[in-house]
C-alpha cells in the first residue's frame, strides 16, 4: 500500500494575476498564473475565490500555503492584495485543508540560499530544481512555484494560520 505524498497548493496573492502552483513531493502538477477579467472589483475578487476553490477541488491537497502581504507605498493595492488573500485563505479553509503563510524572504532564502535574492535569481533556481515544460510564464506563476517548493522544505519556518 502506497502512502500518497504530501501536497500544497500554493498561491502568490493578487486581484489582477495570482500565480498558482499545486506540488506532491517534489512533482509540479499543475502551475498557471490566473488572470480574472477586468471589472468590478468584488467580482474580480469571486473569480479568483472560484479558481483557487475549483483547483483545490481538482487536486485534493492537504495544505495551503500563501505568501503574507508585501507592504508597498501604495495603499490601494496594499488593501486589494489582502482582501485576495482573503479569499483564498477562505478557499482554503473551506476546503478544510491546512493554511500556511511564508514572507516573500523565507521563500526566497528556502529557495535561493538569500533572502535579499532578486527576482531573476528565483526563476533561475526554480528552473533547476523543478522540471518545466517551454512555456511563457509570469513572474507570478514562478512565485507560486517557488512557494510551493518552500513549504515542501518543511523548515521551521513553517507556522500555521489556521
Amino acid at each position: 500500500m502506497s502512502k500518497k505524498k504530501h501536497s500544497v497548493i500554493a498561491v502568490d496573492p493578487g486581484y489582477d494575476r495570482v500565480g498558482i502552483a499545486v506540488m506532491e513531493g517534489n512533482v509540479l502538477l499543475h502551475s498557471e498564473c490566473f488572470i480574472p477579467e477586468k471589472g468590478v472589483f468584488t467580482a474580480r475578487l469571486h473569480a479568483v475565490f472560484k479558481r483557487v476553490s475549483a483547483i483545490i477541488k481538482e487536486f485534493n491537497p492537504d495544505a495551503l500555503a500563501i505568501e503574507t502581504l508585501f507592504f508597498t507605498k501604495n495603499q490601494k493595492t496594499a488593501i486589494h492584495v489582502a482582501e485576495a488573500r482573503g479569499v483564498i485563505t477562505l478557499a482554503g479553509v473551506e476546503a478544510g485543508i491546512q493554511v500556511y503563510e511564508y514572507s516573500p524572504q523565507d521563500v526566497k532564502i528556502a529557495v535561493t540560499g538569500s533572502g535579499n535574492a532578486q527576482k531573476d535569481a528565483v526563476i533561475r533556481m526554480v528552473e533547476r530544481l523543478i522540471p518545466l515544460k517551454e512555456r511563457k510564464r509570469h513572474d507570478d506563476e514562478y512565485d507560486a512555484i517557488a512557494l510551493a517548493l518552500a513549504h515542501q522544505s518543511k523548515s521551521s519556518f513553517m507556522r500555521a494560520i489556521s
